[in-house]
């Protein structure tokens, strides 16, 4: 069975922003007695000396716990900071010590910049906001820095690009640790989707469209019918689009090309019935629309790092 995340340390900082410390509050830090199947994490914010903490926004926090705080938490989560600001060492050595005794550690933003300095990022594949990504790459070379995707999960080091692509990456974590329905219910329950690829784009070159124009009903449909054979060409029909102006509006508003994202959610479907049901591979990936097992194997193993009978071993209920 994977490692579980029960216990959760955010360091902040002067100067620390307020949206990307939110979404980890809302994470990892908001309980739902309502609905069990969730879990519940010992969370806190902590910091050099317990007081008040200046946020970015303008107000300030009331923090309880200083950093040996740090030594307790299976994850350490470090929201965006301002670049400029000295790191306390003692927040340093706490996220070296953290990785060094197997707990995962994750930054959403400029946070990666902490990351850097306790060198972590040393060695690793990492991102951060795309503005920033030059500045990060010039300050820690030996950091293999990728201005294009949303997260990077590089072996115990979690970075993420800014603002919403945090919430992505901290559903991934959820969806590793805890399985695919305990990240789509926490998904649910922050009314956003439910699965980007770490590896999508940041930012796109083509405005979004406005509401009335968006592909939100095809998406829906192709959801729906993951096990359907599908082309481009016929999802333009359905989308009353030619398939130039379809695909160019697709990436506009996902990020990606419409068979990289079909084959991602075929892929997040495939885990769910791995996870939840017992049935054979082979009719697995007939229910998720690859045809074939070799055909899921081959998809699954380049997206996941397993194979999918691994995987069901590994996240299978009866585990």
């Amino acid at each position: 069975m994977p490692r579980r995340i029960r216990n959760v340390a955010v360091p902040v900082l002067d100067g620390v922003f307020a949206f990307e410390l939110g979404v980890l509050c809302e994470v990892f830090g908001t309980a739902r007695p309502d609905d069990p199947s969730l879990p519940d994490f010992d969370f806190a914010l902590c910091t050099e000396t317990p007081g008040p903490v200046r946020v970015h926004s303008g107000f300030d926090l009331v923090v309880e716990d200083d950093f040996s705080r740090l030594d307790e938490a299976d994850l350490v989560a470090v929201p965006a900071i301002s670049r400029e600001e000295p790191m306390p060492e003692g927040l340093l050595e706490g996220l070296r010590r953290a990785v060094d005794r197997g707990a995962q550690v994750m930054s959403v933003c400029s946070g990666a910049f902490i990351l850097g300095e306790a060198g972590l990022l040393d060695g690793r594949e990492c991102t951060t906001h795309w503005t920033h990504a030059g500045e990060l790459a010039d300050r820690f070379p030996e950091a293999r820095v990728n201005p294009d995707v949303l997260y990077v999960d590089s072996d115990g080091v979690l970075t993420s690009a800014g603002t919403a692509a945090g919430i992505d990456a901290s559903l991934h974590l959820i969806r590793r640790e805890f399985g695919t329905t305990v990240a789509n219910t926490l998904a649910r329950r922050m009314v956003t989707p439910p699965h980007r690829e770490g590896g999508q784009r940041q930012y796109v070159d083509q405005p979004v469209p406005c509401e009335g124009d968006t592909l939100s009903d095809t998406l829906e449909w192709i959801l729906g019918h993951l096990a359907e054979d599908m082309t481009v060409e016929q999802l333009a029909a359905r989308a009353h689009l030619s398939p130039r102006t379809f695909a160019r509006r697709f990436r506009a508003e996902t990020g990606t090309t419409p068979l990289q994202w079909l084959t991602d959610q075929r892929i997040l479907h495939a885990r769910r019935l791995l996870e939840e049901t017992a049935q054979p591979v082979e009719v697995v990936a007939d229910l998720v629309g690859f045809g074939s097992a070799s055909v899921l194997r081959h998809h699954f193993t380049r997206r996941v790092g397993t194979t999918p009978q691994s995987y069901r071993r590994t996240f299978a209920r009866a585990g």
